[in-house]
């Protein structure tokens, strides 16, 4: 039975929870329990038997010792000591939502013009996700002018990039692909009002099956590369519990992300905060299976908790962008030296090993 689990760190616990089979009726009735914001990641899934893929994602392995065991994660890129540059190609795949409530078709667009005149996915292109130029500097240490992922898995590794400074892990583009339209049954999708926005929520166990049938349709999109299918305003929910803002999981030849774009301020995924607790989460645990004391090495969950959802703000191009804190390895139990300042996390929160679970 494949499964998928439901995390937030110190939220709610760890739910164990079948992928294939379990699907939660929703209508306009239905209540989904008290909406609690949260990220899921699902478990990875076999290869279709006979399917290799003909390329790979570029990744390399980071071990450390905690308590007399022994750990080894896989990450993307290239380890910090080849002190060289690996740039995964990511492409953007929008998704309009289309949910149906008392006769009422209700259009979830990433098509969407903001009030700065970008659209939702115009907004995305333009943050510092993927923008390059805006520099980092982490306790006095300017950890470099670049994307901020990036900028995370360099002060992550400082021990090691700060002698090798040409280490770096960038997306490429992102290319946008044609926008994919899905309407969703009713038993999937209803809509309400939850942490201030009028959004879709839509079934995780619904989506995610379209998700595979939209990766089939596009030839670029390969195991080297990442694709990120942008969903506008709205939250998956899981055995009727809202409301999950992303999830990352690897399909046996393909990993892949899945974030909100919430346009309303001070919500839960507001604008690229969510995507960029998925695509650091995918950077440390492309394949979801990397493992630690804390149990599944997932570097987002343990602090969407904290006020703003564990965000800080960044100003770019006119714009405000809310980008997640992310713990580093030594809240895993790595060695402090590890990171920058030794910090158990991008912003220096005082955390302790596996405080907060994974």
């Amino acid at each position: 039975m494949k499964t998928s689990f439901l995390k937030s760190a110190w939220i709610v616990p760890v739910a164990a929870l079948s992928l294939s089979g379990l699907v939660v009726a929703q209508d306009d009735q239905v209540d989904l329990g008290t909406p609690t914001p949260r990220f899921a990641v699902l478990p990875p899934k076999p290869a279709p038997d006979g399917v290799r893929p003909t390329v790979a994602l570029p990744t390399w392995n980071f071990s450390f010792t905690y308590d007399g065991k022994s750990y080894t994660d896989i990450m993307v890129g290239s380890a910090p000591s080849a002190n060289t540059s690996t740039t995964i190609q990511a492409f953007i795949i929008p998704v309009k939502l289309v949910v149906t409530v008392k006769g009422e078709k209700l259009a979830y667009d990433p098509s969407t013009v903001l009030t700065n005149g970008n659209t939702v996915t115009e907004n995305t292109v333009d943050s510092p996700l993927f923008d390059s130029t805006t520099t980092y500097t982490q306790g006095g240490v300017n950890v470099g002018t670049t994307q901020y992922i990036d900028a995370y898995q360099r002060a992550n590794f400082w021990g090691t990039v700060s002698t090798n400074p040409n280490s770096h892990m960038l997306l490429g583009g992102p290319t946008v692909l044609t926008e994919q339209t899905l309407n969703v049954p009713k038993k999937d999708g209803k809509t309400d009002k939850v942490f201030g926005v009028d959004a879709a929520l839509v079934d995780i166990n619904w989506f995610d099956d379209k998700v595979q049938t939209m990766l089939k349709k596009f030839t670029e999109i390969q195991p080297n590369t990442l694709p990120i299918f942008l969903i506008y305003d709205t939250y998956l929910t899981q055995a009727g519990q809202c409301c999950i803002g992303g999830y990352h999981t690897y399909n046996g030849t393909q990993a892949y992300a899945v974030a909100s774009y919430v346009d309303v301020v001070g919500s839960f995924s507001q604008n690229v905060s969510a995507l960029s607790h998925e695509i650091g989460e995918w950077t440390d645990d492309p394949l979801t299976n990397n493992n630690s004391p804390c149990g599944i090495l997932e570097v987002g969950d343990p602090l969407e908790g904290l006020p703003n959802y564990g965000a800080y703000p960044y100003v770019l191009h006119g714009f405000t962008y809310d980008l997640q804190d992310l713990v580093t390895l030594p809240y895993f139990g790595a060695p402090p030296s590890t990171t920058v300042n030794d910090w158990f996390s991008f912003q220096g929160r005082s955390l302790t090993v596996c405080e907060h679970g994974s």
